[in-house]
């Protein structure tokens, strides 16, 4: 396994900055998914040594909404995205499966006020007390087994195509799992269930996730005891195509989210966790504590900053010690 990234474009700026902090994979954010665009990228990254292997699928609602007959033409562009993604040599695609967008437009996460974190950051956080769960969205009231029809019916339409141009389509966690947020019960919850039914909805090695530690620990009613054996049954069934590497304090219904050797989880047993199970992808940071000096160069990704930097030093410090501590076979 490796430390990797995503969300960065492919301007010098932003690859000097992966190349400088030991960053050699990642995921891209780029401006449609044409095969031409997606090579341009894959190979601008290639000239300063950066594997481009993945990118984000933007969200499609009418799949998570079940409204037809958008849903079928937005699952129709979904596997000409995985079509487009195999002929680019991509290893795969990240994806959202989210039937709760709360601002009705765009967020795929709720939230409520932040936090104030060590050296004067922010720390995004959630409080179920404080959180209007009253008001209803585009979606309206979604059962969990509906939510499961959905993402099968969904998941049925798009591996046949994932399998044969031999695409990982990975899947990330809703973010936060909570058993009922305006109306729409989520189906990562409870989390090792929810994820566990998720998974079985297909068979296929294309099938998996786009693992978010900190969002599974935010659905936990003890996340140091309850993350490390979630994650150890995906991985050793080879169901984790990315990690999210992030920490948080708290739990279900009410937690922020930390620097990551600050929060209630033990962040190198989960490391080892994955190590020991032969995981070979990516470790990303992800949802850093902001800080208002804290700030990217214009043009570029916002995540250029020293945030994101101390994340990737810790992630590559973690897995150095664990090829100390059990060096592969030669």
């Amino acid at each position: 396994m490796y430390v990797g990234t995503q969300y960065f474009g492919t301007s010098k700026t932003e690859m000097e900055f992966l190349v400088r902090h030991g960053v050699t994979h990642f995921d891209a954010t780029v401006e449609d998914m044409e095969v031409d665009t997606l090579v341009r990228h894959r190979e601008a990254a290639a000239a300063y040594g950066v594997e481009l292997e993945m990118v984000h699928v933007k969200p499609l609602d009418n799949i998570g909404l079940a409204k037809d007959p958008e849903r079928d033409q937005d699952l129709d562009a979904l596997c000409q995205y995985i079509e487009n993604a195999g002929k680019a040599g991509l290893r795969g695609l990240n994806y959202n499966f989210c039937i709760l967008r709360a601002d009705g437009a765009g967020g795929l996460v709720q939230r409520t006020a932040s936090r104030r974190g060590r050296g004067g950051t922010t720390y995004s956080s959630f409080q179920l007390s404080e959180y209007d769960n009253d008001k209803r969205y585009a979606a309206g009231e979604v059962s969990r087994e509906e939510a499961f029809e959905r993402a099968a019916y969904m998941l049925e339409r798009i591996m046949p195509v994932a399998e044969e141009c031999k695409v990982q389509m990975a899947c990330h966690l809703n973010d936060p799992p909570a058993p009922v947020l305006n109306g729409v019960e989520k189906w990562n919850w409870p989390v090792f269930e929810g994820l566990k039914r998720f998974s079985d909805l297909v068979d296929s090695p294309y099938h998996g996730f786009n693992f978010c530690c900190g969002v599974a620990a935010e659905g936990l009613e003890n996340p140091a005891a309850e993350l490390p054996p979630i994650v150890r049954y995906f991985a050793e069934r080879k169901k984790i195509f990315n990690v999210h590497f992030r920490n948080i304090r708290g739990g279900l219904h009410d937690f922020c989210e930390t620097w990551p050797d600050e929060g209630d989880v033990n962040m190198y047993e989960i490391a080892k966790v994955l190590y020991e199970a032969d995981y070979p992808y990516m470790l990303m940071p992800d949802h850093a504590p902001g800080h208002h000096e804290d700030k990217a160069p214009a043009g570029v990704s916002s995540r250029v900053n020293q945030a994101w930097a101390y994340q990737f030093g810790y992630i590559k410090a973690f897995i150095q010690a664990l090829e100390y501590e059990r060096p592969r076979p030669t």
